[in-house]
């Protein structure tokens, strides 16, 4: 039998130990650097996602694919982002079952492989029919990717850093989108006759995963998935190789009795809709998602040069504008470490997408009175620069109402979060453990759902009602601010129990050390936690 001593030796005394983290440093640099191996993936998804945009505005690739000869050209050019979305939307329900059922690592190689099929693909595409098809399998790839690191992400850092070491995650899809831009732009000096103007974009996309999986090996299974299989030999070794000693130790019990925890309860699909307390709970994520997605974020990413080329300006200026909307990106991300764990979520998220809509509103009002057909004739290029203004700044009031996630004080397991964002954050948060990880699919669902609609309808609409279609985003953006600000429950820094006490469910949530309360106090039973002997599980990490 291998037993974590003090712990052990505690509970076997009839002590309750106290489950404090260590105040010194709690992380070995090996834990950092995996983190950021890891988050070659993110990269992953940031370009697959965002390389689109550059794609669509190559001559190369409108005249290979004959998109402006073609009556259905705008609906194509849609698709080719909105099956992208149709790919995560399905994509993403496969998550939880394949990291709980094989492990996170599975998982993640399962992603980076879709991924790799898909940029290959992409990359051989001799005609429009076979483009689409591997934009949907990119898709599945994409959002499958995004969602199934930062599980493993939280699972494998310390509680003290780590929404630092799981931000690694966000800034590496937010250097995604700005490398794809890069390149995007870099190919458009190809000549235009030269088809891999846009295949040099796609086949880059292979890069990231390439890596990642030829280093999956040497990376460490998640020691709470670990002690999930009853394998804690394993995972008590996994976590002395991240931890210090002390840290170590005091991970291992509380992972432990984390899982004797969720095991009381119910977490199946059908529960999350039958059970009137996680029924509120997905509404309100669903609603959430929505809610954000008002801010047409990913319409003004996907179609940035198309909206740039309605203010008059070149196929050149349409790129760097993007390439300057992506730097903008990065840099208020990292700025949103100031704002994250400083107010009230639900503020936090009215603040992002009222500023988006207020925005878009102005966008609106200068593109109908600056940018018609008439106007452009004497372009009032003030206007136009106010303009891409505006359109910048929809960019950071998203990037600092609902971009990264920071380290959440109120929950000491904070498991399973897909994704970094203050959406994401409060997704994990409103979610107890043990539905947490299919609670977060249910969001991350239908924001791939709402995307498909945006992204399928935004060329046709750009090309038929024009500046109108931002009233589409700006509208419903007021409405939902003031659902945010009014009725959306603040979760943070509030523990578990009390988020509990919100959604009507308190009475079967209890906390780690409860537990070991009643073990001790009521039953006189200690918890037993010594391990149990693991050798047939040897070598199966």
């Amino acid at each position: 039998m291998a037993k974590l001593p003090e712990a052990n030796e505690s509970l076997d005394a009839g002590v309750t130990p106290t489950l404090e983290h260590s105040s010194k440093r709690q992380f070995r640099w090996y834990n950092v650097f995996i983190i950021l191996f890891m988050s070659l993936g993110s990269i992953e998804y940031g370009y697959s996602a965002s390389i689109i945009a550059t794609t669509l505005a190559q001559p190369s690739f409108i005249s290979y694919f004959g998109l402006d000869t073609r009556d259905n050209g705008a609906d194509l050019s849609g698709l080719t982002n909105s099956l992208y979305q149709v790919g995560g939307f399905l994509g993403v329900w496969t998550v939880a079952d394949v990291s709980d059922r094989w492990g996170r690592k599975a998982a993640i190689t399962y992603c980076a492989v879709v991924n790799l099929i898909a940029a290959a693909g992409l990359t051989g595409s001799v005609n429009i029919e076979m483009f689409l098809a591997f934009r949907f399998i990119a898709g599945w790839g994409g959002w499958t990717i995004v969602t199934a690191i930062p599980i493993w992400m939280n699972e494998v850092s310390p509680p003290k850093i780590r929404g630092i070491l799981v931000n690694c995650h966000n800034v590496g899809f937010l250097l995604g989108y700005n490398i794809a831009t890069y390149f995007g732009y870099a190919f458009y000096h190809l000549p235009t006759d030269n088809n891999w103007a846009w295949r040099g974009g796609m086949i880059f996309q292979t890069i990231w995963v390439i890596v990642l999986l030829a280093g999956m090996h040497w990376l460490p299974e998640s020691p709470r998935w670990l002690m999930m299989k009853d394998r804690y030999d394993e995972a008590e070794r996994v976590l002395s190789r991240l931890h210090t000693a002390e840290e170590a130790q005091v991970e291992a019990v509380q992972i432990r009795l984390s899982i004797e925890q969720d095991r009381h309860h119910v977490s199946t699909w059908r529960s999350i809709f039958t059970k009137k307390s996680y029924r509120k709970r997905a509404l309100f994520a669903m609603g959430m998602a929505l809610s954000i997605h008002t801010s047409g974020i990913l319409v003004v990413t996907n179609y940035g040069p198309t909206i740039y080329a309605s203010l008059g300006f070149d196929t050149n200026k349409q790129m760097l504008y993007q390439i300057g909307w992506c730097v903008v990106a990065l840099g208020t991300g990292f700025m949103s470490y100031l704002l994250i764990d400083r107010f009230p979520r639900n503020k936090l998220l009215a603040f992002g997408v009222g500023g988006c809509a207020c925005c878009l509103a102005i966008v609106c009002g200068l593109i109908g009175k600056f940018a018609s057909p008439e106007a452009l004739e004497n372009p009032n290029n003030t206007a136009l620069n106010a303009t891409i203004g505006f359109i910048y700044l929809v960019n950071c009031f998203y990037q600092l109402g609902l971009g990264k996630s920071g380290e959440d004080p109120g929950h000491e397991d904070v498991t399973n979060n897909t994704a970094d964002g203050v959406q994401f954050c409060s997704l994990g948060e409103i979610f107890p453990n043990h539905i947490r990880a299919k609670g977060v699919v249910i969001g991350v669902a239908t924001i791939t759902a709402i995307n498909i609609v945006w992204l399928q309808v935004a060329p046709i609409a750009f090309l038929r009602i024009g500046y109108l279609f931002y009233m589409v985003f700006f509208i419903p953006g007021f409405i939902a601010t003031a659902w945010l600000w009014f009725f959306f429950p603040d979760t943070l820094g509030v523990p578990l129990e009390e988020v509990a006490r919100m959604f009507g469910d308190a009475d079967e949530l209890t906390v780690p050390q409860d537990i070991l309360n009643e073990k001790d106090v009521c039953s006189k039973e200690p918890l037993d936690m010594s391990y149990p002997e693991a050798s047939h599980h040897e070598g199966k990490a």
